[in-house]
């Protein structure tokens, strides 16, 4: 009987496979001999991006581009099913800290051989950063689509009454500023600093030095540069210059000056715009403070060629065209994220000063430690900075047990 039920079950498997890559298969004719090129796209962009592609399809006859978008949230185990029944799209839309995993299961061609005929694929067209997210094991696996950082958003009216007109450019004047803006009264804070997200405590580790994973995949949660980082974040909350609670509305916060700095990325910039017009000109985004460095983080989503693609050189040519100047400017117009070919930083577009400050911070950043389990190392990282937070908890004890931690999931 068990035996009936395992070929049963293996018989439904094998159906299931064979449906699966006969509806989500990779490259196709149509009937009139037209090549057909799969893109998978995620979120939004999934949903803007057949617009992009018209233009692409206009020089490029004889090939049509369809773009399936596919929600961030089922995102990583299509893709899964797609390595494992090798029969996905031609073009990948990669969140940058997905590509160690994907790449060392094999599924992402590597493009070295195509530079020379796309020059725009070359690493000098991006930010230091974001060439970092291009190499998995000396193969070149993915080319920067957009990028994001992570700047100080501050009121400039009400930093300019603590003494910081231009905000707050070292450690030291962000933690002076916070205590200055504090004292202004019952239920005001300095800044909020969202121990939920999970680079957070990089962008701080960095800017005191640390490397957080060694190239060698040591772990350095509790060396001296990472637990000094957290120590200063910690000191917030001991002096009670950030709110305690979670569920705060930042945009109203931000507003009415009860939070009058925060670190965010480009998305807020239409956020405060389209819900606190009334302080118009009474804010501003400037980089990082400095301690050692300014560091901040780099992300975004790269493109990526499916190695199981049979329109390798068309794949190709459609992320070289990604690449191009004006289509990255005009995909930001489109979708208002920030294009990872530095030239088109010089168009007047984004010289607006609340953009081109991301433009400033995009010279000096890096992406999360490129090692595929970095997703689950964050959240035991979120988690011992909560409990170093809002628990009370001793830091180098528990940055010990998170260390302990990241070495058990890196030698797994």
């Amino acid at each position: 009987m068990k035996r009936k039920s395992l070929l049963l079950a293996l018989t439904v498997l094998l159906m299931f496979s064979v449906a699966l890559v006969g509806c989500s298969g990779g490259s196709k004719e149509t009937a009139d001999g037209e090549k057909v090129l799969k893109v998978w796209a995620m979120g939004g962009e999934g949903q803007k991006l057949p617009e992009l592609v018209k233009q692409y399809e206009q020089q490029n006859p004889g090939v049509k581009v369809d773009v399936q978008a596919i929600p961030w949230g089922n995102a990583h185990d299509k893709l899964m099913t797609a390595v494992a029944s090798k029969s996905g799209p031609d073009v990948i839309q990669m969140g940058t800290s997905w590509i160690p995993e994907f790449a060392n299961a094999g599924a992402l061609l590597d493009l070295t051989s195509y530079m020379e005929k796309y020059p725009n694929l070359k690493e000098e067209n991006f930010f230091d950063g974001a060439v970092q997210t291009m190499k998995h094991d000396g193969k070149v696996v993915g080319i920067p689509w957009y990028v994001e950082t992570r700047v100080l958003y501050y009121r400039t009216d009400l930093l300019a009454e603590a003494g910081y007109p231009e905000g707050p450019k070292t450690w030291d004047d962000l933690k002076d500023a916070s205590k200055k803006l504090t004292a202004r009264g019952e239920g005001k804070y300095g800044i909020t600093i969202d121990g939920r997200d999970q680079i957070t405590t990089a962008l701080f580790g960095w800017q005191n030095g640390s490397e957080l994973i060694n190239d060698q995949r040591e772990p350095l949660f509790n060396q001296p540069e990472y637990v000094e980082s957290i120590e200063y974040l910690k000191s917030f909350w001991d002096e009670g210059l950030v709110p305690q609670g979670l569920d705060l509305d930042l945009t109203a916060a931000f507003k009415d000056g009860t939070i009058p700095m925060f670190i965010s990325g480009p998305w807020m910039i239409g956020t405060v715009k389209e819900k606190a017009p009334e302080i118009d000109g009474k804010w501003a985004t400037v980089v990082m403070p400095t301690k050692k460095t300014n560091t901040s983080s780099i992300g975004g989503s790269n493109l990526s060629v499916f190695s199981h693609t049979k329109m390798a050189d068309e794949a190709v040519k459609f992320v070289s065209y990604m690449s191009e100047k004006e289509t990255q400017l005009k995909w930001y117009e489109m979708a208002n994220t920030l294009p990872s070919v530095k030239e088109a930083w010089n168009d007047e577009k984004l010289k607006e000063p609340l953009v081109a400050v991301f433009g400033e911070q995009l010279e000096n950043s890096r992406p999360a430690p490129f090692v595929k389990e970095w997703e689950t190392i964050a959240q035991a990282i979120i988690a011992s900075f909560e409990q170093i937070t809002v628990g009370d908890a001793d830091v180098k004890t528990e940055l010990d047990a998170l260390n302990e931690k990241a070495k058990e999931i890196l030698n797994k």
